[in-house]
């Protein structure tokens, strides 16, 4: 049997003295979609920092293609191949679409060049030159996507990219997901927008109180959607 694209085990994760994680353990296969289902406070946030190394985690294990991570430095794990787009997004407001594109280092062999990312965004190529403050919101959630795809990362970690943006731009990102998978990128994705969700997904898993309570398939989701609306008020 194949080693993960990424193996958590038991993972326990803290801010400051507030216990968030509490065991979590899931694996993700190469090419594959994982989305993390939860109320707002369940643990999925923290799940993708603490995959980057953003917090403290004192107690498990995550393994990157074999490759133990816990105590290692962020850019050391992002040069496994990792790229994270984080809900606030981290746009560089002084600087333009295409300097923020430019702007993170390469970490593999394998990132999208301009013209290709530009293909998959058009809206990027028309306001290529605008600074960041003046990007609509849709935009810098598209600009946020676009430059982790730059860097040759393989496995993308995408928290709340629809949140707050209107239909068509929600449409947009669905779209470009789907393109992802079908070029073999690995995705771990937290959602609220469960409708959104629910088509990209090869596997859920559904969190609450830091820990996982539910795990089932892209095939088994019909029959679990009583369950759903329960835990998820969906």
């Amino acid at each position: 049997m194949s080693t993960p694209f990424l193996e958590v085990k038991d993972l326990n994760a803290w801010y400051g003295e507030s216990h968030i994680l509490h065991g979590a353990s899931f694996h993700v296969n190469e090419g594959e979609v994982l989305t993390l289902l939860g109320r707002n406070g369940a643990g999925r946030t923290t799940t993708l920092r603490a995959i980057m190394g953003l917090t403290d985690t004192r107690k498990g294990s995550i393994r990157v293609r074999g490759t133990e991570t816990i105590g290692m430095a962020t850019h050391r794990i992002a040069r496994l191949g990792l790229g994270y787009c984080p809900e606030e997004r981290g746009i560089f407001s002084s600087l333009s679409a295409e300097e923020n594109l430019l702007l993170p280092p390469t970490l593999a062999p394998g990132g999208l060049p301009i013209d290709q990312i530009y293909a998959m965004f058009p809206n990027l190529k028309e306001r290529a030159q605008s600074q960041g403050t003046r990007l609509s919101g849709g935009e810098q959630q598209m600009l946020a996507v676009a430059r982790i795809l730059r860097t040759g990362a393989k496995l993308l970690l995408l928290d709340e990219i629809s949140e707050g943006l209107a239909p068509v731009i929600v449409q947009k990102l669905a779209e470009t997901v789907l393109s992802l998978r079908k070029q073999g990128y690995t995705i771990v994705m937290v959602e609220q927008n469960f409708r959104f969700a629910a088509p990209l997904a090869d596997r859920f898993l559904v969190m609450e109180h830091g820990n996982i309570l539910q795990e089932f398939t892209q095939a088994e989701l019909p029959s679990r959607m009583e369950k759903l609306h329960e835990y998820l008020g969906v």
